[in-house]
């Protein structure tokens, strides 16, 4: 295994391994372990107490981040007819059906968000494979098929800064929540909709405690250990 190198290391000391830390805390020391020279992104991991091999006991949902997540999302809406021009008004990057269909189909994926209207998921469907290991394919349960009267809304969501999130089979979730740049204040807001959001999915097959721990970190810092007493406690503003 590969080791760290030396910056990680240094970061990594800053941190105390066994310490768990506030959540206001974390956000502070996160952006001073910090030494890429990128914006990196503040991310969010939670060990599930859950078993992914149960049905009754995935957790997926959709957030929307009151600050966003710090970059530009390239919105594709599959749709037709009048749904087109409410999509293009909406300051949707890509619009259209069948063309888009196709150029995916060539290989093409550069965009970040899929919405498509009912009218066109016959034509969509046959994408499931490619979007779906991208996590792209539009679905009724993440708010990423609608009515065309109610594209300007998904949009709008999607652009400020929409997460999508499932537990994955190891039962941790991973959510990112904003950019290290951020003010203080907007990330501990970010975390609270995330951590209020999670909180709502509960699925009816939960028992025990739902989740076990919470880890902060940057893409390439060492990981911070929430105490989740006053995590779970957070609220969106």
């Amino acid at each position: 295994m590969a080791q760290h190198g030396k910056r990680y290391q240094e970061a990594a000391q800053l941190v105390e391994r066994t310490r768990e830390y506030d959540p206001k805390e974390a956000i502070a020391l996160a952006k001073q372990a910090a030494y890429a020279n990128f914006d990196e992104t503040v991310e969010l991991h939670l060990h599930m107490g859950l078993d992914s091999r149960h049905a009754d006991q995935q957790v997926r949902g959709v957030a929307s981040l009151p600050h966003g997540l710090g970059k530009n999302v390239s919105v594709l809406v599959f749709t037709q007819g009048e749904g087109v021009r409410i999509a293009e008004e909406a300051g949707a990057e890509h619009v259209g059906c069948d063309d888009l269909v196709k150029r995916i189909e060539d290989g093409w994926l550069d965009f970040d968000v899929a919405i498509a209207t009912p009218d066109v998921m016959g034509k969509v469907s046959k994408l499931g494979k490619v979007l779906g290991r991208r996590g792209l394919m539009p679905n009724p349960k993440s708010g990423t098929i609608v009515p065309s009267q109610d594209l300007p809304r998904a949009i709008s969501d999607s652009q400020k800064g929409r997460v999508d999130f499932r537990m994955d089979k190891t039962a941790v979730i991973h959510l990112p929540v904003g950019k290290l740049s951020f003010e203080n204040d907007k990330l501990l807001e970010n975390l609270a909709t995330l951590i209020e959001t999670v909180m709502r999915a509960k699925p009816s097959g939960a028992k025990g405690q739902y989740v076990r721990s919470a880890t902060l970190s940057t893409s390439m810092g060492p990981g911070i250990k929430l105490d989740l007493k006053p995590t779970m406690e957070l609220r969106a503003p």
